[in-house]
């Protein structure tokens, strides 16, 4: 989703402000091991089961099963770890088995007290790249994201890359080597840079059983181009990850765009956006298809979202692969409105393995600022969330495998 308003953003900046100094600027390749830090909190040392593909679900926790899970972009990017624990203590509590978390923080410059992973700059780096190691700003907030993931029991999906611009997407990457946000998958300056941070995230949680998948990127698009590109990409990219990891499970996290002639030929079945959901299903180093549902964003009514759903779910068993409603939402209140009907089809008429709204929002220690408007939100404790969210998650576990 293309979520973090400026609001957000300044009041997330300005939160931490002041309070630390942004990390040095010296050179660090973040592959070579002897620049690299390791985490101060403990990972991969905990019991927990590595998820895995069982047919048209997964097997979690020991059992194959249906599920709900959320999202919760803005974990790793929180300075409280008080925070953290209480945003996945909760998240446990309501029986959601996954979390989606960006893995990604990019920036050209470093913006002193902002939280970011990786610096993009050939004028900062000799190689272009360096990995912000800093406690409180750095990689170690992600450290204690997935340490803690593994205490409360709940897995994390981690996307690497954003389409978007927030919190260092593509254009991080075409503003430090060049190029566009279309040529950047074919760019060898920039894949070099990206894979190298993809093998320098997956070394460092590999071990980990709370990583449920390895996202190559949130939402990705090629507008204008042959579906081809991102279908090689999406390729190329997958089999490299599993070389470096060939336990933990990888998706492209892609909107779910269909190719004609399927359906009417309207925008989300027009391939504008240059993405082929059924092609990049049949990709071998891809372990389940993923799709978003944001009508009200697209041009459609929200009934439409229900044959969006069946059709992802008829596409999952033509390909025999588990398909994930991975993003879903809508700004209207009370949201049982919109919201019900599409759970209600996912639970009834299909074998969707899972499906993670969006998104989670509780009271943090600088309270709900970092939510923007909050619309798109379901706040814990309200009616909508224990409809939506508890009841939700519990209907998913109980249905029959």
């Amino acid at each position: 989703m293309l979520f973090f308003k400026q609001s957000a953003l300044g009041t997330l900046f300005l939160s931490i402000a002041g309070l630390v100094t942004a990390a040095p600027l010296e050179p660090r390749a973040p592959w070579l091991p002897a620049n690299n830090t390791p985490p101060s909190v403990s990972i991969g040392q905990g019991n927990g089961q590595i998820p895995y593909v069982d047919g048209r679900l997964f097997n979690i926790d020991g059992k194959t099963q249906y599920f709900a899970g959320t999202n919760t972009w803005w974990l790793a990017h929180l300075i409280n770890n008080a925070d953290v624990d209480k945003a996945l203590s909760q998240i446990a509590a309501a029986e959601l088995k996954v979390t989606r978390v960006w893995a990604f923080g990019n920036v050209n410059s470093p913006v002193e007290g902002s939280v970011y992973f990786q610096v993009l700059n050939q004028e900062l780096s000799s190689t272009g790249a360096y990995i912000n190691f800093d406690e409180t700003t750095g990689i170690p907030r992600l450290d204690y994201v997935v340490s803690a993931a593994e205490r409360y029991g709940v897995k994390l999906v981690l996307p690497l890359l954003n389409n978007w611009d927030d919190l260092g997407g593509i254009n991080t990457y075409t503003n430090a080597f060049g190029g566009s946000e279309t040529s950047f998958y074919t760019d060898t300056r920039s894949q070099a840079a990206y894979r190298d941070y993809v093998e320098f995230i997956v070394n460092r949680y590999k071990s980990s059983s709370a990583i449920f998948a390895w996202e190559l990127c949130n939402e990705p698009r090629c507008r204008g181009c042959d579906r081809s590109v991102i279908t090689n990409w999406a390729s190329s990219t997958s089999a490299f990850i599993k070389s470096l990891d060939s336990r933990h499970m990888v998706a492209l996290g892609d909107e779910g765009w269909f190719y004609p002639p399927e359906s009417d030929g309207s925008y989300a079945y027009s391939g504008y956006e240059g993405v082929d959901f059924e092609a990049n299903l049949c990709i071998k180093t891809l372990d389940y298809g993923t799709f978003h549902l944001y009508p009200d964003q697209w041009g459609y009514n929200s009934t439409w979202g229900s044959t969006w759903i069946e059709q992802h779910d008829q596409a999952g068993a033509r390909a025999g692969k588990p398909v994930v409603l991975e993003e879903y939402g809508s700004p209207d209140t009370p949201q049982t409105t919109i919201l019900t009907p599409w759970q209600q089809t996912v639970l009834e008429k299909t074998k969707l393995a899972y499906d993670s709204f969006w998104q989670f929002g509780t009271d943090l220690s600088s309270g709900r600022s970092l939510f923007g408007t909050g619309k798109y939100t379901i706040y814990t404790g309200t009616s909508d969330y224990q409809t939506l969210v508890v009841q939700h998650a519990k209907d998913m576990l109980a249905k029959p495998p």
